[in-house]
């Protein structure tokens, strides 16, 4: 049996253009739909990404910053090692206060001391012989030691003479022997034990015009604070 399609042709395009019509809507619909979900994506991606660059100027700056607190910390050592340098060099490193006790300690009743003079001494290379002596030195005889912070700045050595007067030669070998043991002293020698005839005055027991022979001395040492090495 054969069929017969009674459709007329106008109504069969009409209808197939509806079809295209509505293929194309849902078409541009997805497209639409994609655009706007890749317009969002990207959206959130520039905003993170501009965010993050926010954040990476901030630690630029703080990293800039950092570095220049750095850099004026590390000027502020430099000087301040170049300032320890300086007074390192000052440092003469001598304690008059102590040697003094020291020798007072080794000082007996039988000995009087007149004088005790530091003097500051470059050390040379062989150390041969005396070392050229400087013209900075200081007196400590008396109550004042003030001036012993003037001596020499740099490494130098300190030669010590003490000069007084004892009963006998005896005691002038007795403190030489004490000066020798002791671990402050070094180098200890004896420059001159001479008889000397002293008058005591009036008012002193004994009357006066009493004369009485005595040792006067005068010794040699240097300080014991440091230690010398040969130079060849």
């Amino acid at each position: 049996m054969k069929e017969i399609d009674l459709l007329p042709e106008w109504y069969k395009s009409s209808k197939r253009r509806e079809v295209s019509y509505r293929s194309q809507c849902i078409a541009f619909g997805g497209i639409f739909v994609v655009m706007m979900l890749w317009s969002f994506m990207m959206s959130h991606s520039i905003s993170k990404a501009t965010a993050e660059l926010i954040d990476l100027e901030t630690q630029q700056i703080e990293t800039r910053r950092t570095s220049q607190e750095f850099a004026e910390i590390k000027s502020e050592v430099v000087e301040l090692q170049k300032k320890a340098d300086v007074l390192g060099g000052i440092d003469s490193r001598l304690d008059v206060a102590s040697v003094l006790a020291e020798i007072s300690f080794l000082v007996d009743k039988n000995v009087v001391l007149n004088k005790v003079d530091f003097s500051a001494e470059r050390f040379s290379k062989k150390q041969a012989g005396l070392s050229q002596q400087s013209g900075n030195s200081v007196r400590s005889a008396g109550s004042n030691f003030s001036e012993a912070k003037s001596l020499l700045f740099g490494d130098v050595k300190f030669k010590i003479l003490i000069a007084g007067v004892a009963t006998d030669a005896s005691g002038v070998t007795e403190l030489v022997c004490k000066l020798e043991d002791s671990p402050y002293f070094q180098e200890v020698c004896p420059l001159f034990s001479r008889n000397k005839i002293t008058q005591k005055r009036s008012g002193f027991s004994g009357g006066s015009g009493e004369s009485r022979q005595v040792s006067e001395f005068e010794i040699r040492c240097y300080l014991a604070n440091y230690k010398e090495s040969m130079v060849n």
